[in-house]
């Protein structure tokens, strides 16, 4: 869901996961920067993580001037679902439902998908990198317990060893957002992405939704390769900050 209005919110999430007091916020306009800093001071937050569109350079330069390093570009891909055909190939591997006994293979092809990943946590050198590994371990096996998604597809080879994963969320009555998306490394370059991606767009044409979304870090040029061939069009961008209170 393309954010339009301002937020703030302490992070118990991270404030656990990192032992630092956070909090998140995305800044719709340059207006709304004030605000969130004067939140920042009277929650003593040492950490604010905090977006913005990457077409609002004036809010992105008033970050910088509050100390705010710029950290990732998330780029969204979006399909419109109604006015174009999903393409009609069958999958050549199993794509289900995730299920309760696939917590352990998911957690580990997260790990190994994602140790070292370009994202916001790893870019920041303050922040341990094994716990920026876990964010996304930890995100991967609480959307297979539904507590961060609303379906897990997995692709499985024959003799039951999953592949890759991507996680879906119902964003409101019409949109379905893909959260993670994640292939093993042995299986990479094999189709399964492309597999996975397709067989998202037919769960939600399923359930007659108008839109799906999905995002990755700008430099993540192989995902957004097998997403254009999918029929997924570039659609908007934000970019990462993180401002420390204590420098």
């Amino acid at each position: 869901m393309k954010l339009t209005q301002p937020s703030i919110r302490l992070s118990p999430l991270d404030t656990q996961r990192f032992g630092i007091r956070t909090a998140r916020a995305f800044a719709g306009t340059v207006e709304d920067v004030s605000a969130i800093l004067d939140f920042c001071a009277r929650e003593d937050v040492d950490l604010l993580i905090v977006r913005c569109h990457a077409d609002d350079l004036r809010t992105a330069h008033r970050l910088e001037q509050a100390g705010g390093r710029l950290m990732d570009t998330l780029i969204y891909y979006c399909r419109d679902l109604q006015g174009t055909p999903i393409p009609a190939e069958e999958p050549f591997v199993l794509i289900r439902s995730a299920r309760p006994e696939d917590v352990e293979a998911v957690r580990h092809i997260a790990a190994e998908a994602f140790r070292g990943y370009r994202g916001h946590y790893h870019a920041d050198p303050r922040l341990d990198p094994v716990n920026s590994d876990e964010a996304y371990v930890d995100w991967a096996v609480r959307s297979c317990r539904g507590e961060l998604a609303d379906e897990v597809l997995v692709a499985a080879e024959e003799g039951g060893r999953l592949l890759g994963f991507v996680t879906l969320r119902l964003n409101d009555p019409e949109e379905v957002e893909g959260g993670l998306f994640a292939v093993s490394p042995e299986a990479r370059g094999k189709g399964i992405a492309r597999a996975l991606i397709i067989e998202a767009l037919r769960w939600c044409q399923r359930r007659k939704m108008a839109r799906f979304l999905i995002s990755t870090q700008i430099t993540n040029i192989a995902a957004q390769k097998v997403w254009i061939r999918a029929g997924l069009e570039p659609s908007y961008a934000y970019y990462t900050f993180h401002v420390w209170f204590d420098e």
